[in-house]
């Protein structure tokens, strides 16, 4: 009779090892799941900007070109020859 019992307490010890390794094996899966999906959502928002660098339009360039320089190296350097004379 006490065998039996050790046998009982050792084939329920066992169960509650395996309920508990399911638990975690869950835990882990679920942990990844979320990881993965924040590393979805991390890429589709990297490509979506890549994207609109991409595509947008560059105003410095423009602005650049609307920008007259010649005028005013040309005034500057008048000016400088006038004083030298």
């Amino acid at each position: 009779m006490n065998r039996e019992k050790i046998d009982e307490l050792l084939s329920s010890v066992k169960l509650k090892e395996l309920l508990h390794k399911e638990e975690e094996e869950k835990k882990k899966t679920k942990a990844l799941w979320v990881l993965a999906i924040i590393g979805a959502v991390a890429a589709v928002a990297a490509i979506a900007y890549g994207v609109y660098r991409f595509f947008a339009p560059d105003y410095l360039e423009d602005f650049e070109d609307d920008f007259d320089e010649d005028g005013l190296e040309e005034d500057f350097f008048d000016d400088e020859d006038e004083s030298e004379d």
